[in-house]
């Protein structure tokens, strides 16, 4: 057995690309019929949460370059820009992946908070899986389980990031999940989701 794959330290470019993959999909698969519907994430519908996620991907390509990223605006509709929205967004999924792929992207800091590259390349991974997650939940998609590599990494983010992100209302309470939950599902509770939300509707 080989178990050097079992240590491999993946690169922040790396586990974007398997956020990448499994989110194309599920934002291909949104019905313009349910753009108005509810999701996890109680403060946008379904149109809302595309459009953050849009804006998340295109400033988090900003600060993988170290360039200043702007979060201060509400997020643009990418949505109402034309019917081609899902292929825009794959686009700019790619962009991203590429942008934390580059050479130096880890390294250092970023953003207006200095905060290290490395973390803030988790945060857009964050967003890239558990809101995708969400966006599956609420248009009756199934997502399944985040590669074990994301998950791990996004375990010791949100370990790092829950404290000053709950006090900023980025995350919820902790959701209590059960003792035979998966490590994505403890990870999605940690962030103030139910694993089962929308279950039985």
């Amino acid at each position: 057995m080989d178990t050097n794959a079992a240590k491999k330290t993946y690169g922040i470019g790396e586990l974007l690309g398997m956020a990448r993959e499994r989110a194309v999909p599920v934002v291909r698969g949104i019905e313009d019929t349910a753009l108005g519907a509810a999701t996890p994430c109680a403060e946008y519908d379904v149109k809302e949460l595309v459009n953050h996620l849009f804006q998340v991907i295109v400033q988090f390509q900003r600060l993988a370059a170290k360039e200043p990223s702007d979060f201060g605006q509400a997020a643009a509709d990418r949505v109402a820009e034309g019917p081609d929205w899902r292929e825009r967004f794959a686009a700019e999924a790619d962009r991203l992946v590429a942008a934390w792929s580059a050479p130096g992207a880890e390294e250092g800091t970023t953003g207006a908070m200095d905060m290290p590259a490395r973390l803030v390349g988790s945060m857009a991974l964050l967003d890239l899986t558990v809101h995708v997650w969400d966006l599956a939940r609420a248009t009756g998609q199934v997502y399944g389980e985040a590669d074990a590599p994301v998950v791990e990494e996004l375990t010791g983010a949100v370990a790092q990031l829950a404290p000053t992100a709950r006090k900023m209302g980025v995350f919820g309470e902790p959701v209590a999940v059960s003792v035979e939950a998966s490590e994505f599902e403890r990870l999605l509770g940690r962030t103030g989701r139910d694993p089962g939300w929308g279950d039985g509707r």
